[in-house]
Order: C-alpha cells, then structure tokens, then sequence
C-alpha cells in the first residue's frame, strides 16, 4: 500500500468550520476545550483522573463483562483491555456509530481505525498509563431509515421490517436472513453472514461483528442502552426536566457560534429527551410552553404529565428516558473514563455546540478529533490512473482541469482562439472608427456585426475542441468513468463503498489501515494498493 496525503481543504469535502478547525482559527477556540495534539493529553489525562469516580468505573466494567458474557469467547487482546478498565489508571479513546447494516459506508470502519491507533500513540507518549479504544454503539437510535442498507459492488442490498419507532439496538432481525443474507454473494466472509444469522438482535449483531473485524486488535463495544448504566444520568435528567439546562446552554453556544459565521449542526429542544414506552416505543417529549407540561405518547395516546410527576418518573426509572444527540455525549462521558472523542466531520460540529452542556453538568470537556478520512484505490484503478498520465492525488481535482492534465498527457492539440478573438476585435475597432468618421448611425450595426462575429467564432472553438476530444474519446470516457468509481455520485467513496468492496479482494485492508492511519497529523489519506 503507498500512502500519501494532502490537506482536507484541498480536496474540496470538507465544510469551513472543519478546515478553520484544523488551521486553529481563533474564531473556533472559544467552543472546544484542547486541541488534538499529543502534548494536550496531559492535562487532559489529569483532569479526567480527578473528576472520574472508582464507582463510575465499577458501573462500567461490570456492565462491560456483562455484554461481553453473551458473545463469543473474546480475543486475548479484548480480555485484557476489560482487565485494564478496573485500573484507575486506564483510560479510553472512543468513536461512535449508528448500528449500519453489514457496517454501512467505510466511515464506520475508519472511526474505530482511527481510535484504535491514537490508543496506541498514547500509550506509547505515556507509557505510565492505559488506552483503551471504545466503540460506542448508538442502539438507542431510531433512524431505521439510514441503516438499513448497504452497497456492494454496486448493488445495494436493503432489511424491511414492520417493526418501527424502537431503539433500533432492539430490533429483531426478523426477514434479515431471506431479505439480505440469502442474497448475498458466495465470497462474503462468515463473520458477517453469521454474526446477524447467530443474533437475536441488531445491537447483538453489531456487537458481535466489530468483536470479529476488531477484537484482535482490544476494542471494546459499549451498548449503553442498559438499566445499570442509565442510574448514571439521573442527575442529568433531573436538571433536565427542571430546568431545561441542555436547551439554554446550547442556544447560547448557538448564538455565538452564528457571530462567528457558522451555523449549528443540530437543533437544540426544550427537553433533550426521549422516553422509550412499555412496548418499546422511543418517543419524543414534547414540551407546552402555556401550561408548563409535557406530553407523552404512550402505548399510542398522547399524555400531558406535569413537571412533577415527571420527575418523579425519571427519579424511579432512568432507564425509560433516552438522551438525543445533544444529551448522548454527555451520556457517554459520564459511564467512560474519557479522554477523546472521535468523530466525522458533522459530529465534530455539533461537539462544538456543546461545551455549555457539559459546563452546567461539571463534566470534563473531551478532546474532539476529526476521524481519519481516506481515499482508497485499487491496484486496478491505480493502472488506470497512471495510464492516463495522472496521480492519485488528481481524484480530488476539477474535471476541467483534470481534462487538461490528459489533453497535454495524449499530446492532443490545444485549441485555443483567443488570439483570433482579440484580431476579430481590434480589427472591428477599426471599422467602428471609420463608420463613426463617415456616418455614425453606422456604429450600432457595425457594434451589432463584431456581436455576431465573435459568437461565431466561438462556436467554432467549441467545435474545434470537440473534435480534438474526439480523436481520444475512449480515453476521456475511461476519465469519467474512472471518476465515477472514486468518487461516486461526486461525492467522498467513504461515504457510500462498503468495507466488503474491498474486504474481499483484500483480506488484510484493516492491518493495512492501522500502519497508514496517524489521527493526529490531522490530512486526508490516500491508500494506492500495490
């Protein structure tokens, strides 16, 4: 594999709150606690010591060997990073995902790349302590929608169920086998058939396929949709519910963050909650401002509770409340030992307009990391770039301008009448003068002629081009096409390929990964297969 890299801001994919983030623009510092940068660890390690309770970390551990209890019999390397966690000494690196069918785009695999590696980069800086990677896994969520599909090969394969409106992480697996499994082709391996054909459900099937694509490499997955770990947000519902605290904190962030020039990533409720019915239903609080309560939906009937009994309810049973994405980070940083989290270009967007949140609750700040992000081409499509004169870094270039690197690259004649334009122009001046000198009515006709002329001439520059393109026309066809494979339908392969895409044909792509990745050096990869 040769690895290259170059600047996000030039591949042009990238939103201008991220790029300002990376060149550290004094405008962005107010909304982030510390920079990504392996010195900043050190306060940060410090500061999480100090406010990470031994309670919290025996919640974690003991929720950690419980999950784990249920699936297969873990990797040496899991085993012993369940083992650290009890040490008041170990620490975690964490990225988070929703549960996507069969992974869902390369992003999700690039996430937990990303936190294994900077997990060893800290234990290598700080050989006195502990670093964990997490996965996160987002079973609370309830976009169906956006996980339940995934492209291979250009084929897109897609899970229906009549079961909606759950925590997805609950979900059966009901049609998955005769919907997507048994349509699957022959080469894909046995972990991913056989984690969904093994689970019960879909966090499960998760659980158990990052334990095979990761566990050798001591990742730990999280499901913290768990009674026993949902005691740990009921101070934060309680301050919730009576204050409304998330809700001011992040409209004030707001406010500056637009000041600033940026707009808000999410959108801020009243209440950031949700509540999750005896059927399993996830549903919204919805807050009336006129007669101060909140409505519920429960069992399929609306149902206004008063702030009190309301509390009452969270006092009893944490567990049937559900944080949104502005409670889920503080959440996660209030079961973790937490010193980083990993994210896409979105999440870290919305980090930034949580700072107040975790202020009001007394939570350290992580640092937030932009994931790595990468461009992978093939040894075929490597050929290909190379045949047309081109290199790698070239996918992220304008068409015209890449049109140009092959023009010159075919030796196919520049056609360019420019030259002819400032003729046709300064010899119609001309004409314009003497019509100006002999009758001067004639000046608008003569303006009128130059008009028609030089669109003529234009024309024939189109066509001249044309016609130079098309005596190499398979070669600006295998330019298209090829640009359609890197980038398909214009945008990053990240966020559409999955891992399977390349998986297959090349069974050590996530070893691969782990040597070309440095989250910190904070560039786009470019992986080249040789």
């Amino acid at each position: 594999m040769t690895v290259t890299t170059l600047p996000y801001a030039e591949t042009g994919a990238f939103s201008s709150l991220l790029v300002d983030y990376l060149a550290q623009k004094d405008t962005l510092q107010p909304f982030y606690h510390r920079f990504p940068t392996l010195a900043a660890f050190a306060e940060q390690l410090k500061e999480k010591q100090a406010a990470y309770s031994p309670e919290a970390r025996q919640r974690l551990v003991a929720a950690l060997q419980q999950q784990y209890a249920s699936l297969p019999e873990a990797p040496a390397a899991v085993q012993a990073n369940l083992a650290l966690l009890e040490k008041a000494t170990t620490f975690t690196v964490t990225t988070g995902h929703q549960l996507n069918l069969f992974t869902g785009p390369l992003y999700f695999i690039y996430k937990i790349v990303s936190a294994i590696k900077l997990a060893r980069q800290l234990k290598a800086a700080y050989p006195h302590y502990d670093f964990v990677p997490v996965y996160w896994l987002a079973t609370e969520d309830h976009d169906f929608a956006e996980i339940n599909h995934f492209s291979l090969f250009g084929k897109q394969y897609e899970w229906q169920t009549a079961e909606t409106g759950a925590p997805v992480g609950r979900m059966a697996l009901d049609g998955l086998q005769e919907q997507v499994l048994d349509q699957l082709p022959a080469d894909v391996p046995s972990l991913f058939r056989d984690a969904y054909a093994q689970s019960r459900t879909l966090a499960e099937a998760t659980h158990r396929l990052a334990l095979g694509l990761f566990g050798e490499y001591g990742l730990l997955s999280l499901d913290a949709d768990v009674p026993a770990l949902k005691q740990a947000l009921a101070p934060v519902l309680e301050r919730e519910l009576r204050d409304q605290a998330s809700y001011q904190a992040v409209q004030a962030t707001d406010a500056r963050l637009e000041a600033a020039g940026y707009k808000p990533q999410v959108y801020a409720r009243p209440f950031n909650l949700f509540f999750i019915t005896e059927k399993g239903q996830r549903e919204r609080l919805e807050y009336d401002q006129t007669t101060d309560s909140v409505t519920l939906t429960i069992n399929g009937a609306p149902k206004a509770l008063g702030r009190p009994e309301l509390l009452a309810l969270a006092a009893a049973h944490p567990e049937q409340f559900s944080p949104n994405v502005v409670l889920r980070p503080l959440y996660q940083e209030l079961l973790l030992p937490n010193l980083c989290y990993i994210g896409g270009g979105a999440e870290v967007a919305y980090w930034f307009q949580l700072k107040g949140v975790f202020e009001e609750n007394g939570v350290p700040f992580p640092i937030v990391l932009l994931r790595n992000s990468a461009q992978f081409i093939s040894k075929a499509n490597a050929a290909k770039l190379r045949k047309l004169g081109l290199d790698s870094t070239a996918v992220f270039e304008k068409l015209p301008a890449l049109k140009q690197q092959l023009a010159a690259h075919l030796g196919q004649e520049e056609v360019d009448l420019s030259q002819q334009q400032q003729q046709l122009a300064a010899a119609f001046e001309q004409v314009a003068a003497l019509a100006q000198r002999l009758d001067p009515t004639l000046v608008k006709a003569v303006a009128a002629e130059q008009q028609k002329a030089s669109g003529m001439l234009g024309n024939l520059e189109k066509r001249l081009s044309k016609a130079a393109e098309a005596k190499h026309e398979t070669a600006y066809q295998q330019l298209d096409g090829l640009r359609e494979k890197l980038l398909p339908n214009g945008g990053l392969q990240e966020r559409s390929d999955n891992v399977l895409n390349i998986l297959i044909n090349n069974p050590d792509f996530i070893a691969q990964l782990l040597d070309a990745f440095d989250p910190l050096a904070l560039e786009f990869t470019l992986l080249e297969e040789s």
